[in-house]
C-alpha cells in the first residue's frame, strides 16, 4: 500500500468508489487505502469549518459500498484546535453512534508528542466510543494493533497533500520539543541521519535548520499568546529567546506584526 497509488477525488467520486482515493481540506485528508482500512490525517489547528467539511466525507464510511473496516487517525502534526471543532466531532459521534458501531471494528489514534499528545488523548476520552479505541505514539505500533500493514502511507500521503516533506514536519515536531539551545547534531540523530544529510535534505526543501527553529519558536509563542495573559518576557524565555527584544524581532520578522499586536488581533 503506497500513497502514490491513491488518487485525489471529488467528494461525489469518493462516495461512489472510495477505495484507493482520498479527499482533503486545508488541515486534513480522509482516505480509503483499501476496503478494510480507512484513515484521517490532521495537521495545524483544525477548525469547526474543517470538522463540518470532514463530516461530509466521513459518512461515506457508514454505508455501502463501504464495508466493515478498521480506522486510523494520525494527529501527530496538529498543534491545537478550536473548541467548536471538538464539539462538531462530538455531535458527529453521537448522531451516528449506531452505524459507527457496525462500520468500524477498531480505531487507532496516533497522538502528538509531549503535552499536546496528552491533550489530544484526553480529549478523545470524553468522546463517545462505539468501537475499541487505542492511543499510540508511533504509526508502526498503531498498525500492528490494527493488524494491518503499510504505516508509511501516512507520511507519504501527508507529504503529497500538504506539499511539506515528511522530514521537515518531523524536524518541526522535534524543534517544538527542544526550543532551548537545540543542536543540529542532536536533531539529526533523533531523525536517524547525519548532520550533512539533514542539511542537504532541508536545502532541497528550500529551508534550513535555523529557519525551522525560528518558525517553531513563533508557532509555540502563538499558542502561548492565545492561551492566557502570560507576560511577553516570560513567553520569550519559554520559547528559547534570550531576551524580549530578540523574541519581538523574530516574531515581527516572521508574522509582520509584534507579539502584542498579534495577541490583540480581532480574529482570536
Amino acid at each position: 500500500m503506497y500513497a502514490g497509488t491513491m488518487q485525489a477525488a471529488p467528494l461525489a467520486d469518493f462516495a461512489r468508489d472510495p477505495v484507493g482515493r482520498y479527499v482533503s481540506g486545508k488541515r486534513y485528508v480522509h482516505f480509503c487505502a483499501r476496503p478494510d482500512l480507512w484513515g484521517i490525517i490532521f495537521w495545524g489547528r483544525p477548525t469547526e469549518e474543517d470538522a463540518v467539511e470532514l463530516g461530509r466525507s466521513l459518512v461515506i464510511e457508514l454505508d455501502p459500498p463501504a464495508v466493515p473496516h478498521v480506522s486510523v487517525i494520525d494527529a501527530r502534526r496538529i498543534d491545537g484546535g478550536e473548541p467548536r471543532a471538538f464539539l462538531a466531532a462530538e455531535r458527529y459521534m453521537r448522531r451516528h453512534s449506531a452505524k459507527l458501531k457496525e462500520a468500524v471494528q477498531r480505531l487507532a489514534l496516533i497522538r502528538p508528542s509531549g503535552i499536546g499528545g496528552a491533550i489530544v488523548a484526553g480529549a478523545y476520552e470524553v468522546l463517545p466510543k462505539p468501537y475499541p479505541v487505542s492511543v499510540f505514539e508511533a504509526p508502526a505500533d498503531a498498525f500492528r494493533w490494527l493488524e494491518r500493514e503499510g504505516h508509511n502511507v501516512l507520511d507519504e500521503l501527508f507529504e503529497a497533500v500538504s506539499g511539506t516533506p515528511a522530514l521537515v514536519r518531523s524536524l518541526q515536531a522535534y524543534l517544538e520539543m527542544h526550543l532551548h539551545d537545540p543542536v543540529l547534531k542532536d536533531a539529526a540523530t533523533a531523525l536517524g541521519m547525519s548532520e550533512r544529510s539533514l542539511q542537504r535534505k532541508l536545502a532541497g526543501a528550500e529551508t534550513s535548520f535555523q529557519d525551522e527553529l525560528g518558525q517553531a519558536r513563533v508557532r509555540v509563542a502563538k499558542r502561548l499568546l492565545e492561551e492566557g495573559d502570560m507576560p511577553l518576557t516570560t513567553i520569550a524565555l519559554e520559547v528559547g529567546c534570550g531576551s524580549l527584544q530578540h523574541f519581538s524581532g523574530l516574531f515581527r520578522r516572521l508574522t509582520g506584526v509584534t507579539p502584542s499586536d498579534w495577541r490583540k488581533r480581532p480574529e482570536q
